[in-house]
């Protein structure tokens, strides 16, 4: 095994599962804070792909060019659902029932493409879904008292968009994945120029420009790098366990320092959740070609 990718990759990983807190940081609300990202990210990437030379060695496809848009357009407005749902409810219910992409990819591989639905695959679906609702910490005496269910739809909303950013990004096989990001990440700054609350951004620290800066160009741009020139030098299995890192992060991260205690459900709707994505990542995705897309 490449050791050097794999600890480019577990770095990136970690990194990962850093953003939740890193948003809370920033003082911004979710649309301002992904036009802040794909600015520094579109930048960042912009200038290494110039500087590398990985230009030249670009193929132009029209009617992929259709199919990255359309995927950017998934992508900024699933950042903009998982930065919201951060501000609604805890990172760990967030990142928790965000990683349920992997699990609606292959609900929508079912019921859209006629995929053959598998029984272990069909129970990984089952238990992912009761593990959301455990997660959620929502009882149905909290929907008839009128408890917001605000933060987990976020989330969920977000995963969604996430698989439809997975399954898009399975139909680009001749742009790099540093082109796809560059033109989705550009394509964020455009859908959210006549959006943008720009008098917020006149009210932020040092601090607060620091921790949104840094989530454009660590989080996005690096993170990125690390993400991609990583994958080829790995096996599936050692590339499927290091999913693991983002969310385990975010938890840790969460408990530990942001003072979150999930219940003993939770925890459970936590290892349920772990337990059924392991079967969307080293089950009958092995032999899938991952997608030029980013995690988050």
């Amino acid at each position: 095994m490449n050791k050097a990718a794999f600890i480019k990759l577990s770095i990136a990983m970690s990194i990962f599962g850093s953003i939740g807190f890193f948003s809370r940081l920033t003082g911004l609300p979710s649309m301002e804070l992904v036009f802040v990202r794909c600015i520094c990210a579109t930048v960042f990437l912009s200038l290494y792909w110039l500087i590398s030379g990985q230009y030249r060695h670009e193929t132009w496809a029209l009617k992929e060019m259709g199919v990255i848009i359309v995927g950017g357009i998934f992508l900024v407005l699933n950042w903009i659902f998982f930065f919201a749902a951060f501000e609604k409810t805890a990172i760990t219910v967030a990142i928790s029932i965000y990683n349920l992409a992997p699990i609606i990819v292959l609900l929508i591989g079912w019921f859209i493409f006629r995929d053959k639905i598998r029984l272990i695959g069909f129970g990984a679906v089952l238990l992912a879904f009761a593990g959301t609702v455990l997660i959620s910490g929502i009882s149905p005496a909290d929907l008839k008292s009128g408890m917001s269910v605000q933060g987990p739809l976020l989330a969920l909303i977000a995963a969604c968009l996430y698989a439809l950013v997975i399954i898009t990004g399975k139909y680009i096989h001749e742009a790099s994945p540093y082109l796809v990001t560059i033109i989705q990440t550009l394509i964020g700054v455009l859908m959210l120029l006549p959006f943008v609350h720009y008098s917020l951004y006149l009210h932020l620290t040092a601090a607060n420009w620091f921790y949104s800066i840094f989530t454009g160009v660590v989080h996005t741009g690096i993170v990125y790098l690390l993400f991609y020139s990583s994958l080829r030098a790995l096996p599936t299995p050692v590339i499927s366990a290091l999913t693991y890192l983002d969310p385990l992060v975010a938890i840790l991260l969460d408990v530990f320092i942001t003072g979150f205690t999930p219940s003993w459900l939770q925890i459970l709707g936590i290892l349920m959740i772990f337990i059924a994505l392991s079967y969307t990542l080293t089950g009958h995705h092995k032999k899938a070609k991952k997608p030029a897309v980013l995690k988050c």
